[in-house]
């Protein structure tokens, strides 16, 4: 890496770092934000739900398995930008189709390294989200600070439309056993695969899609999917889920989508102090008492005060290291919801159960 440009990293309240430059030369702004995974940095990095945001990999390489065919959650990266300690252009994966970098290019997804991504990390868990900006064609630091400036708060931003698909289309197995509407609020792939996998024939949907619409599909049930931005920024889409509610029909919702129905359920979303993003987060199971290790990737949450106060609405699931809420589950409809990814690409696969409960509840609502 010794030809590498330089770069630099900005954050919004003037810690500078300064780096080597990786995948496109360029300029790039987003929230920062931090990812615990040690493993699974291609499927990261192609989840829609990190559209808008600069990522740090807390664990020291990045690239040196290269990229995988069938490990993309989307159509490229999503990531507004990498953040890392070692980065290697080479890797060792007999199965890899070519190199991070490489896709990194493909992609104009801009990048730094060498920086000590520790103190990086450090700094973020003690100050807080805030915006960043990387660079490797401007050196300036005053002049990014004033690029920085302009760069719009996660705050009340909506960023699903940037993300989810503008047509629909449909994923059938053989011998589909039920169909299921999926709202695309910037879906993974894999949720589409855990359902399929269940015998379900998926139709996706557009954002701006209307009960109608998906109705016509004649579906056994309505999946809410994951996405990226500020929940309460998106009132067509709490509008619609609250319609969906009320049809009686199983729901299963996922991340953006449970914040979603919460806010349907006149529930309230937070913005966090830092977010949960990795794949090693514990949550406790409140109807089981089993505890879960789970992927997660969000920066709200439902508030519990909003919850406590709401006796249609169940708590399921908290999370262990902070006590946030987790899941939800209506006290009267079979629809519930997770903050967390039980599609876990790439795992763990402790909440799979989950995508067999959707199962269960559109049996039962079929008979």
């Amino acid at each position: 890496m010794e030809s590498r440009k330089t770069a630099v990293l900005v954050l919004a309240d003037g810690t500078v770092y300064q780096g080597l430059s990786i995948g496109k030369i360029g300029t790039t702004t987003g929230e920062i934000a931090f990812n615990t995974g040690m493993t699974g940095y291609q499927e990261v990095f192609t989840d829609p739900s990190y559209f808008g945001q600069i990522l740090i990999m807390t664990t020291a390489h990045i690239g040196n398995y290269g990229m995988h065919s069938e490990e993309i959650e989307s159509d490229s990266i999503k990531i507004a930008g990498l953040v890392t300690k070692k980065f290697s252009e080479i890797y060792s994966r007999p199965s890899a189709v070519g190199s991070l970098e490489e896709q990194m290019e493909r992609s104009e997804t801009v990048g730094i390294a060498d920086i000590d991504t520790r103190s990086l990390v450090r700094h973020i868990r003690s100050k807080g989200a805030m915006n960043a900006i990387i660079s490797s064609e401007i050196l300036d630091v005053e002049v990014l600070k004033q690029k920085l400036a302009e760069a719009p708060s996660m705050d009340g931003l909506e960023l699903s439309s940037k993300v989810a698909t503008t047509e629909t289309y449909e994923v059938k197995p053989e011998n589909a056993q039920f169909k299921v509407s999926l709202i695309d609020f910037g879906v993974k792939k894999n949720i589409v695969r855990c359902l399929t996998e269940r015998g379900c024939h998926v139709k996706v949907f557009p954002l701006n899609s209307t009960k109608a619409d998906m109705d016509s599909f004649q579906p056994d049930g309505y999946m809410l999917s994951n996405g990226p931005g500020d929940p309460s920024a998106m009132p067509a889409s709490i509008q619609l889920v609250g319609e969906l509610v009320n049809s009686g029909k199983p729901i299963f919702g996922i991340c953006l989508g449970h914040q979603i129905l919460g806010l349907s359920q006149g529930l309230k979303t937070e913005k966090m102090f830092n977010g949960h993003r990795g794949i090693n987060h514990p949550i406790k199971n409140l109807k089981t008492g089993k505890g879960e290790i789970t992927s997660q990737n969000h920066g709200f949450v439902i508030s519990k005060d909003s919850v406590n106060a709401n006796p249609k609405v169940n708590v399921t699931h908290v999370h262990l290291n902070d006590n946030t809420i987790a899941g939800i589950e209506l006290a009267d409809k079979p629809v519930f919801s997770v903050q967390y990814h039980p599609e876990a690409s790439a795992g763990p696969h402790d909440s799979r159960y989950l995508f067999d409960q959707f199962i269960d509840n559109m049996k039962q609502y079929k008979k």
